[in-house]
């Protein structure tokens, strides 16, 4: 069977046993694959490993694997570590925003269905993650990733009577139907989410595929109500539960969901 050799990251693995790992990679050229790396933490006597030791999670890396799309697990041959991401690491509310952005491709994305421009969004993401525009361009990525994956909201018109919504207050929000709700049909929607009218005139104005530094300066006290309505609409719209937003979203008291545990994997 032919080897297969692309750029990936990695947004889940779990102990296969005390050798192995199975991983789950973002490829850019060939989607979310799901392998087995056999003897991922085995050294030889001069100590080396094909896979470094282990992969871990958000390490991008060169890998080669062996298996065709009929099959459900391939197998990793091979692994060199490209950037393992350490100052991310060093930053707790960083990588939980990079742990949930691998949780939303993991999600959004079917497998072995190539996403060029998501695999580049995510890995241009992880570096700014590490920095004081980390909201910003985590809010950024999001919203690129709804639109390449055909989840991206309706934020222009109400998604009942299709009339404009009035600007100004709170405005409602409904992920049972995808979008935002107008002050005159919002009491027929019992999902209906408030959300500040000047946030989501930034959603409509955060433009595709901005540079981090060339977007607005944001707070927790922006982006906490935004990704909670995403959120939202995600999980509605997919019928699944996300893990990472109990991790990143506040009570509106500046403490997270759930207690500040890293999660072991996504």
């Amino acid at each position: 069977m032919p080897l297969t050799a692309d750029r990936c990251i990695c947004l889940r693995k779990s102990e296969y046993s005390e050798t192995s790992q199975i991983v789950t990679l973002f490829s850019r050229g060939h989607g979310i694959l799901r392998l087995i790396a056999k003897g991922a933490h085995r050294r030889t006597k001069a100590g080396a490993s094909r896979f470094d030791g282990g992969i871990d999670l958000l390490d991008s890396g060169h890998a080669v694997f062996m298996g065709d799309a009929a099959r459900e697990l391939a197998t990793l041959t091979d692994w060199k570590l490209g950037e393992g991401h350490l100052e991310l690491r060093k930053n707790l509310r960083g990588l939980y925003l990079a742990l949930y952005a691998a949780e939303l491709v993991g999600m959004l994305i079917e497998e072995r269905d190539p996403h060029e421009r998501a695999f580049d969004a995510l890995e241009n993401l992880l570096p700014p993650l590490a920095t004081a525009r980390r909201e910003e361009a985590f809010l950024g990525f999001e919203l690129d990733l709804l639109r390449e994956a055909g989840f991206f909201p309706e934020l222009g018109v109400c998604v009942s009577c299709s009339q404009d919504v009035e600007m100004r207050g709170m405005v409602g929000f409904s992920p049972s139907r995808g979008g935002i709700v107008c002050a005159r049909c919002e009491s027929s929607f019992a999902d209906r989410m408030s959300l500040d009218h000047r946030l989501l005139r930034l959603l409509r104005q955060m433009p595709a595929d901005a540079d981090p530094n060339r977007l607005p300066r944001l707070t927790r006290h922006q982006t906490d109500p935004l990704n909670r309505v995403l959120a939202a609409h995600v999980e509605h719209a997919l019928g699944r539960r996300l893990r990472m937003p109990n991790y990143i979203l506040s009570r509106g008291t500046g403490k997270p969901e759930r207690e500040s545990l890293c999660p072991s994997g996504v």
